[in-house]
């Protein structure tokens, strides 16, 4: 079975994209290599993300804050699908893919801005994690070698 690889993209790679690329990477269907990365990175991903991701059994060694750039290298890893999670990134002037990957954007609002208790914080991520994992098992049940980026768009309406 073909592996399709998707990268999520968000402003400082610490919450909401990082919860995509652990989502994706563990998804039970096995059809996803999940990555991240930010424009302008932050310098740790953030302590309610990394809960979470390694709740999922993700790697722990691939949990860092990564900047954009690296995907637009010769050697990275060719892109599928690109996901932006964060208005912030959806509006910014994005790297050149190559490949042309079909692109999409499901917004969510920022976990990690979420004031109050440990428990609501987390809450908050949850709610995107959830909302990240509806739309994954809607795109893994759909036919991803005919996929464009206009029904990749159309799975935030149906999630």
């Amino acid at each position: 079975m073909k592996q399709y690889n998707i990268l999520f993209l968000c402003t400082h790679n610490s919450a909401r994209s990082v919860l995509g690329e652990a989502l994706a990477s563990t998804h039970s269907s096995g059809k996803f290599v999940g990555y991240s990365a930010g424009s302008t990175p932050g310098t740790q991903v953030n302590p309610f993300a990394r809960e979470i991701a390694l709740e999922l059994g993700y790697d722990e060694s691939k949990l860092r804050s990564k900047s954009w750039d690296e995907y637009g290298l010769p050697d990275a890893p060719k892109m599928d699908f690109i996901v932006t999670v964060c208005d912030n990134a959806a509006g910014e002037v994005c790297p050149f893919w190559p490949g042309k990957p079909s692109t999409a954007h499901w917004g969510f609002p920022d976990p990690s801005q979420v004031q109050g208790t440990d428990l609501e914080k987390k809450a908050a991520f949850n709610e995107v994690k959830n909302g990240l994992k509806r739309r994954l098992d809607i795109l893994a049940a759909m036919p991803l070698e005919k996929l464009d980026s206009m029904s990749l768009k159309e799975i935030h309406t149906k999630a």
